[in-house]
């Protein structure tokens, strides 16, 4: 069996959030330097999952879509700490990532 790390990427307090749940993260300043440690977790063969806060996701959205094309690790957004609701269309997003 193996094991898959689930890693959080975001602010101090979204990845201070996620530590509180177990799980490693890395507290990055902003969208640009979050998707350079983006890159770097989605080519570790041990990372299964990165966790992304949605203020940092938002964007920097169209080069995840085209890394989650690319690289078989999952990169999920969650709301941050205080973000508003919204609706997330996974169709559009499946139909990007797969060219449609």
């Amino acid at each position: 069996m193996r094991i898959v790390k689930i890693v959080s990427v975001g602010s101090r307090v979204f990845v201070t959030s996620s530590q509180l749940a177990g799980i490693q993260g890395i507290i990055v300043e902003g969208p640009n330097k979050a998707l350079e440690e983006i890159k770097k977790l989605t080519d570790d063969s041990e990372v299964g999952l990165v966790l992304v806060s949605d203020d940092i996701s938002d964007p920097i959205n169209d080069e995840l879509t085209a890394l989650r094309a690319k690289k078989d690790t999952l990169v999920f957004s969650l709301p941050a700490p205080g973000s508003e609701k919204s609706e997330v269309d996974y169709r559009v997003m499946l139909k990007k990532i797969l060219g449609v």
